[in-house]
């Protein structure tokens, strides 16, 4: 069933605890009302891409404690792959100077939407598929999606004219499959077994789908569609970065649990750093050069 057939959008993991539905595709902030700790396992500014993070789910810590976060709603995520390396998104005007965020209704979703909130403009979470009919109608004046492959497809280039790439907030988002436990607990080992390998192989086919058509959709942006391409200015993202940690550190005092999932992340995160500049990132600024 697809968004709004058996339950609205945003009630799809209450569909999953009352039984309506054994399980739901979807993204975990969306259920951060919940629980804050889910943050993590979404997307996190300035945070892990989507191979660090799926490295830290399946050999680190990470599957457990996000276990433990979904353990009071009593379902099972599994890891259901990621869009990649997120777009900044589409405006109305240039973003030169954080001023130019002052006042801007912005569609976007998680942590980076308190962010932006904090630099002065009105974040506004709209449904994916409202996301066009509000820029048109000018409800919000600029709004994220996912990347080049989606956006094109929701014809947001047809009503915004700067399109800012990367983003801050989402480096990997995570896309996710939330079982309900009590339906899990009654499939054999090998049933069991049979669900959590389908929703790694998803896990691979949907990053692959979503970089294939990325940059497939990419080279068409500007001569096709007359895209006109922005990175954020050193300034903006100076300070984008100062009050993403700034989120983070309070996000991570708001619960015991949430700490220790933020401790676990952010411990992680610091050794990708580390190791980044000598593995892709070093080699991506190499190839560029070559």
């Amino acid at each position: 069933f697809a968004g709004g057939e058996l339950v609205p959008p945003f009630e799809a993991l209450d569909a999953v605890q009352q039984g309506t539905a054994d399980l739901v595709h979807s993204s975990p902030y969306y259920w951060v009302g919940k629980s804050k700790a889910l943050h993590y396992f979404t997307g996190v500014p300035f945070g892990m891409t989507a191979i660090e993070f799926c490295s830290w789910l399946y050999f680190g810590d990470g599957q457990a404690l996000w276990e433990a976060a979904y353990e009071p709603f009593k379902v099972l995520p599994l890891y259901a792959g990621s869009s990649g390396t997120q777009a900044g998104g589409w405006f109305n005007r240039e973003i030169n100077t954080v001023a130019d965020l002052k006042g801007l209704k912005f569609r976007i979703a998680g942590l980076g939407g308190e962010v932006m909130r904090r630099l002065g403009a009105t974040p506004v979470m709209t449904a994916p598929a409202e996301i066009a009919p509000a820029l048109a109608s000018g409800a919000v004046d600029g709004a994220d999606w996912v990347g080049p492959w989606n956006d094109i497809a929701f014809g947001l280039h047809k009503f915004a004219r700067f399109y800012y790439m990367p983003g801050f907030h989402e480096p990997g988002p995570s896309l996710e499959v939330i079982v309900s436990r009590r339906a899990y607990d009654k499939l054999s080992p090998e049933l069991q077994a049979v669900l959590r390998c389908a929703a790694q192989a998803t896990a691979l086919e949907t990053l692959s789908d979503f970089m294939f058509h990325n940059i497939e959709t990419f080279a068409l942006l500007e001569k096709k569609y007359g895209v006109r391409l922005r990175r954020f200015t050193p300034e903006v993202v100076t300070r984008l970065r100062q009050v993403s940690f700034q989120v983070l550190d309070e996000l991570a005092a708001s619960d015991a649990l949430t700490g220790r999932i933020h401790a676990a992340y952010m411990g992680f995160l610091d050794k990708a750093k580390a190791y980044a500049p000598h593995a892709e990132q070093g080699f991506l600024v190499m190839r560029a050069t070559a």
